[in-house]
């Protein structure tokens, strides 16, 4: 992909992480994972560097590594290693991980920084890459590729909110995954049962969303519909199901994974 749709790609994933109280401003995430992978989204789906190093596995990284070449700068010349990188089962994964590492103390300067371009200049003072030009390249990015309209984006009321009153105004967001992606933010009710918005999901995996007047179809087969303002929902399983897909429900991280 390009470097843009390869921003276009994560923009919806790092948005998420900013309303769920992030530390990193979008714009910084986006352009450190841009510098970091070169605008490749690997399998192991670790987009920001982080070594395995002397952390324990948590709800977001179990514990998976992949051993790979990279580069350090040292005594003033960049030196090419091997080391040990933590893998991920998603960049929604990848970037909850991170966010515990920022919350260490050695991250308080990031976790105060009041622009990106401070931030920026705090994760190479706060040690998180050796390379002495982390910020300005970081900076680069941002500006070079507008990426501060995602900050915006981020702080403005997401359109995609269940509605004040509504069925779902006080669920948990159960974040929907697609290759690794947010795909889309669904609900979880009590009981267990995870809806999703028919419409905008169904159609994004490729399927035919109809409405019979009182109920979502998905590929002709109506499923069980609970309206919030014009946005039909439906159970994550039943729009899985008739679109072929495998639904996976992580409880460590009330994340639903769909996958084939």
């Amino acid at each position: 992909m390009t470097r843009k749709q390869f921003i276009e790609a994560l923009a919806p994933t790092v948005v998420q992480l900013r309303r769920e109280g992030g530390v990193l401003f979008p714009s910084v995430r986006l352009a450190q994972c841009l510098l970091e992978t070169g605008g490749v989204i690997p399998s192991w789906y670790n987009l920001g560097g982080i070594k395995v190093g002397g952390g324990k596995p948590n709800a977001y990284w179990q514990g998976q590594a992949i051993v790979k070449g990279t580069w350090e700068h040292v005594d003033g010349r960049n030196v090419d290693v091997k080391a040990a990188f933590r893998a991920y089962s998603s960049v929604y994964h990848y970037m909850k991980d991170q966010e515990l590492l920022l919350a260490t103390s050695r991250y308080s300067r990031v976790r105060s920084a009041s622009t990106p371009e401070l931030q920026a200049q705090m994760l190479r003072e706060c040690g998180y890459a050796t390379d002495p030009a982390y910020e300005k390249k970081l900076i680069a990015i941002i500006q070079q590729y507008g990426l501060r309209s995602h900050d915006a984006a981020s702080a403005a009321p997401d359109p995609a909110a269940p509605s004040d009153g509504g069925a779902f105004q006080k669920s948990p967001a159960a974040p929907i995954l697609v290759n690794g992606l947010v795909a889309a933010i669904g609900r979880k009710q009590p009981g267990g049962t995870v809806w999703v918005p028919a419409r905008s999901l169904g159609e994004s995996l490729g399927g035919e969303v109809g409405w019979t007047g009182t109920q979502a179809t998905v590929n002709g087969k109506t499923i069980e519909t609970v309206l919030d303002v014009r946005t039909g929902y439906v159970p994550v399983r039943e729009l899985a199901a008739a679109l072929g897909l495998q639904t996976i429900w992580e409880q460590s991280t009330g994340t639903v994974t769909l996958k084939k």
